[in-house]
């Protein structure tokens, strides 16, 4: 699986202090290796969302990504924040 930064995921995640940013990366690491999902609590998105999932990073901070068409599946990262991230 490769990962990929979309411009949007690397202009939100400068807004957050060093620490947080540390821990959203270490996230990614672990999402990296399949059998971390369920603890990431790796979910679907449903309505403008639809076809994209979450996961999280802290108890407010969440990941939101797209599987691209390619094979292997690359994961697009699409934005991270708090819930506001749905509603943009």
């Amino acid at each position: 699986m490769k990962i990929i930064y979309e411009p949007m995921f690397l202009r939100r995640i400068r807004a957050f202090p060093a620490s947080v940013q540390n821990e959203i990366f270490e996230k990614v690491s672990l999402f990296e290796e399949r059998k971390n999902h369920q603890a990431l609590r790796v979910h679907k998105l449903k309505g403008r969302l639809k076809g994209c999932y979450s996961f999280s990073v802290t108890s407010s901070i969440r990941i939101v990504f797209c599987y691209g068409d390619e094979k292997p599946k690359d994961v697009h990262l699409l934005t991270v924040g708090d819930h506001d991230v749905y509603d943009r």
